[in-house]
């Protein structure tokens, strides 16, 4: 964390100060608005968080509830997201109050006596290492508040408008504010009463019966259910032996149960399953009362009991897997004729089980990835034209998602006797492990994506891939770091120098690519406002082979020394030995002669060149800045 730079902070550190629109933030929701976030889910908040950031930016985020989410459904926090939310502090927090998995147990009817259930095996959670972050399970409306904290922290002051329901809205292209929107009042004095709000982009965060996709002609297509599963958070004595433990248990009679504990060290959850939903039932199997899934609960844990105490929430739900055709409002036949006004996220346009704790997570990505596209187009840092790429990379994820989980559902519902192999659950668990835990999205070269022509210069981040974390030394305070974890959520690009083997301000690649970067003016750190921090729109990083003793801070170029803040203070936290314990280098195949490893803001590999490759690195940036750079 950096602070002082704006002089002596005596507070806390990360209340950033007020800035534009936060200054002076209209309690009343304005009638005009530059983004209008509906819904104050997981990916309403985060793209909220993002913007928030932005703060010339004026952005409202609305929510039909009178208030903070209080009990939320989606548990499950894969350790994608954890490195996300250690981009907006608060990944250690969270950490702190969640339930951690670290095994999966497997539970199958015993051979000798198949009306009992008997522990067949474990798994690891992450065997191979994936993340140096762990598989949480902590209550959704946790996440909000976090969200909430962090974006009433930053410079925008942004807080939730609740009481205002979704009810319409128009586009008219060659408006100042294209969008208009029709908005009901839910909660207050004058609830029932609409108004309209316009606004240059509206982004639909308003779950599976999302009216905004609706409003711009979308639907959800796929599966039909049929198959119900009863879902229920209790408190319960119990002698089944794995009630702390997560669990995919399969009893004799074909039910089975997905048990999760929840934090705190008493609650958990339990996916029991229903079985198949006949046709005709016309929703019937949703009246499926919490003593009657209790029962079936403890049918399939013979020979242990569940005495439930306490029931925190239930419900029913069928296992259906739906899709939107695209995530904006551009109709197929106007692809190329003009740039999106409208996205949808979550829910909204991907519906799945719960049963792959992938819900909330995918769509957090889907926020991060629309929001600071909408910051860079509204803050002048990018043309229209990248808000194309939101619906060409999230839809494609959503797609890889549903036919994971369809195969995982389906297994999960499997009766053991159907089984080649009495092990092939727990084997297709650990198989996939990449994939729920959220590593398996690669976006395919874009104008944001680079082709992967010097991919085997760092093999170990993949192009297209989030940029995957690993140790080192700051030089400036000896103090071992992970360099994942110094990028911030703060919508900028970063462009990580990993040296030659030349020591730090001799002649070398390093020297000539940082002379470039500071100084040509096809350099896109030349598009930078002028006036500003060095580092406005770039994180410039560079990691030296050597050690931190071997590295002479004074010999390190000044590009990767920006000066910040009011006094033009001088940033030496951008500078980073190996860590002889375990070397960069060696841990992601970073080629010893030297590489530049560029990042987008929502932490995804963008490209992967040489250090002599200026001309590739000024060519790939040049469609995402501003037409006319300024000079500095």
């Amino acid at each position: 964390m950096q602070f002082h730079h704006h002089g002596y902070v005596s507070g806390d550190p990360r209340i950033e100060p007020a800035a534009g629109v936060g200054l002076d933030r209209p309690e009343e929701l304005p009638e005009e608005v530059d983004v209008l976030i509906v819904g104050s889910g997981p990916a309403g908040m985060l793209a909220a968080a993002q913007l928030s950031q932005f703060p010339n930016i004026t952005t409202r985020i609305v929510e039909r509830r009178p208030g903070r989410l209080v009990i939320g459904q989606a548990d499950g926090i894969q350790a994608r997201s954890v490195e996300t939310f250690q981009a907006f502090g608060f990944a250690e927090e969270i950490t702190a109050e969640a339930y951690r998995i670290t095994e999966m147990c497997f539970w199958r009817p015993d051979p000798e006596n198949p009306e009992n259930i008997v522990r067949s095996g474990r798994a690891l959670d992450d065997p191979a290492g994936i993340s140096e972050f762990p598989h949480l399970i902590v209550n959704q409306a946790r996440v909000l508040d976090y969200f909430a904290r962090f974006m009433a922290n930053s410079p925008a002051r942004m807080k939730p408008d609740y009481g205002y329901e979704f009810v319409d809205l128009e586009v008219d292209d060659d408006a100042e504010y294209p969008v208009t929107v029709t908005l009901r009042r839910t909660a207050g004095e004058d609830e029932g009463t609409e108004r309209t709000v316009r606004a240059k982009y509206v982004v639909g965060c308003d779950g599976a019966r999302s009216k905004v996709r609706q409003s711009i002609g979308s639907t959800l297509a796929g599966d039909a259910a049929n198959h119900a599963w009863g879902v229920m958070d209790v408190l319960a004595s119990t002698d089944f032996p794995d009630i702390r433990t997560k669990c995919a248990i399969q009893s004799s009679n074909g039910g089975s149960i997905l048990h999760i504990p929840r934090e705190g060290g008493h609650l958990f959850r339990m996916y029991v399953d229903l079985g198949e939903v006949p046709e005709g039932d016309n929703g019937a199997v949703r009246k499926t009362s919490i003593d009657e899934i209790i029962a079936k609960a403890n049918a399939i844990l013979h020979p242990y009991t569940l005495d439930v105490r306490n029931v925190a929430w239930h419900s029913v739900y069928e296992v259906g897997h739906r899709l939107t055709d695209r995530f904006d409002d551009v109709k197929p036949e106007e692809v190329g004729t003009r740039t999106p006004r409208v996205f949808i996220t979550g829910d909204a346009c991907h519906t799945h089980s719960a049963k792959a704790g992938q819900g909330m997570n995918v769509s957090m990505q889907d926020g991060f990835n629309i929001a600071w596209k909408l910051g860079h187009v509204l803050d002048g840092r990018a043309p229209e034209s990248l808000l194309s790429t939101y619906s060409a990379e999230r839809q494609v994820v959503a797609k890889n998602l549903i036919d994971f989980d369809k195969e995982w559902s389906t297994l999960m519902a499997k009766k053991p006797e159907e089984f080649e192999n009495p092990s092939d659950l727990e084997d297709f668990y650990v198989r996939t492990a990449e994939f729920p835990a959220g590593f398996m999205t690669e976006y395919t070269p874009s104008m944001l994506i680079g082709e992967a022509k010097h991919q085997d210069l760092a093999t170990g981040f993949p192009i297209g891939k989030r940029f995957k974390s690993a140790p080192v030394l700051r030089v400036s305070d000896t103090n071992p770091l992970q360099l994942g974890h110094q990028a911030k959520a703060d919508g900028r690009w970063r462009i990580y120098v990993f040296a030659d083997a030349a020591p730090a301000g001799t002649q070398s690649g390093v020297t000539e690519l940082a002379e470039w970067l500071q100084n040509a003016p096809e350099s896109p750190l030349a598009a930078q406002p002028a006036g500003g921090d060095d580092d406005a729109w770039f994180d410039v990083k560079v990691i030296y082979q050597q050690d931190h003793t071997a590295i002479d801070i004074n010999a390190v170029p000044q590009v990767f020394k920006p000066q910040v803040g009011p006094f033009r203070l001088t940033d030496l936290n951008k500078v980073y030995g190996a860590n002889p314990e375990e070397d960069i280098f060696e841990a992601r195949g970073l080629d010893r002669s030297g590489v530049v490893v560029v990042v987008r803001p929502d932490q995804y590999v963008a490209n992967v060149l040489p250090l002599t490759a200026t001309a590739e690195l000024a060519e790939f940036f040049a469609p995402l800045l501003p037409a006319h750079q300024p000079q500095h």
